[in-house]
């Protein structure tokens, strides 16, 4: 009898450790897709006119990464321009056509990121222009607010989709010296601040936190001391993923398991360029990347996070130069689709580069490579 009871004691620790793995593969699911800046130049604004229709139009930049962002269930991109009205500009002070932003909703983005050092430059008409026009075309959009009335109502943002709740918080390191006028906000990075959110947040109860922030040293493939105490402050504080942009190059990603079930504390350091006019080398291109959560009971955890390489191709087209970004693994192997060879060549520099920092800087997150039966973690 004895040595019945014993058998059953040993044999629970495994049934309850098969339940819990059980339990980890199984329940709601949810892709999320994260993308670096949006940026918005003047050759971009140029190359957006069509002297046909008399409008600009964007869509065209979004050809071949289309599938892989309307795939995802949400996606979140950083808008680094304002859609202040004309005269539309790039650097310094940005201001994009609306049409911009339309062409990213057309892509299958859902929410854009407005809180980056470029939020005021065109000052308070560039704010509400931007939430305005972002309003009127249906696209969410978080980390600027018309007032604090808006920003208390509106922030943080809950998304909730096939069964999981998320919380998207959004916040800059500064706005390039510029004062933000009153009564608008753009949410800056102040622990406080911060504190409060995350804590109004958990209060909501959301499956989980997240921050897209705008930090870090531009053009510096290494995470700044600041950032990594600032990743260290949202995690300690309840936040799940952070993921970062303002680099305008690629930094590391960071996947670290808790526990056997919880493997939801991701960091992405910096998501790089998405499009922009940047032609540098490794500010070329960036990475949108890919997190797919399962929630079983109260439990949600990560189940996969991988990261697509992009590159923007900038071919010049009966004698304008147009902006395409590219999934890398996907042209790679196709020389024939670039009719400068340099071009290619600049990408496959890109894709080097950024394969030999991100395989040695990142822990837990591999590049989906894209093969003949489709994406492959």
């Amino acid at each position: 009898m004895l040595r019945k009871i014993l058998l059953t004691i040993c044999l629970l620790p495994a049934a309850l450790l098969l339940s819990a793995q059980e339990e980890c593969q199984s329940g709601s699911k949810l892709s999320l897709l994260f993308i670096g800046d949006i940026m918005g130049h003047d050759e971009q604004i140029a190359s957006a006119w069509n002297t046909e229709t008399g409008n600009y139009e964007y869509d065209d930049v979004f050809r071949y990464v289309r599938n892989e962002i309307s795939e995802a269930d949400i996606a979140v991109a950083n808008l680094e321009v304002t859609l202040g009205g004309s005269p539309y500009k790039g650097y310094p002070a940005f201001s994009s056509p609306a049409s911009l932003a339309s062409a990213c909703m057309n892509a299958g983005i859902d929410v854009l990121a407005t809180a980056n050092n470029h939020s005021v430059d065109r000052g308070k008409k560039g704010i509400l222009n931007t939430i305005r026009r972002l309003d009127s075309l249906g696209i969410r959009h978080t980390g600027t607010f018309a007032d604090s009335i808006s920003r208390d109502t509106l922030s943080p943002m809950i998304i909730e989709k096939n069964g999981i709740s998320v919380a998207l918080l959004n916040y800059t390191y500064g706005t390039n010296g510029l004062k933000v006028p009153s009564p608008a906000i753009v949410n800056m990075l102040d622990t406080n601040l911060i504190a409060s959110d995350i804590a109004k947040a958990k209060a909501l109860n959301p499956d989980v936190i997240i921050p897209f922030v705008h930090w870090g040293i531009e053009y510096d493939t290494l995470p700044s001391a600041e950032q990594t105490r600032l990743a260290g402050f949202f995690l300690t504080r309840g936040a799940d993923l952070v993921i970062g942009s303002h680099p305008h190059v690629l930094q590391q990603m960071e996947w670290t398991l808790t526990d056997s079930c919880r493997n939801d504390r991701i960091v992405v350091y910096s998501l790089g360029n998405f499009v922009s006019n940047q032609r540098t080398i490794r500010r070329d291109g960036g990475a949108m990347v890919r997190i797919e959560l399962e929630k079983t009971g109260s439990l949600t955890s990560v189940a996969r996070a991988g990261y697509y390489l992009t590159w923007v191709h900038t071919p010049v087209e009966d004698g304008k130069k147009r902006f395409y970004v590219l999934p890398c693994s996907v042209f790679e192997n196709k020389p024939e689709h670039f009719t400068r060879p340099s071009d290619y060549q600049k990408m496959k520099l890109f894709i080097r580069n950024s394969r030999n920092l991100l395989n040695s800087g990142n822990s837990g997150i591999q590049e989906i490579i894209h093969s003949e039966e489709g994406w492959i973690y």
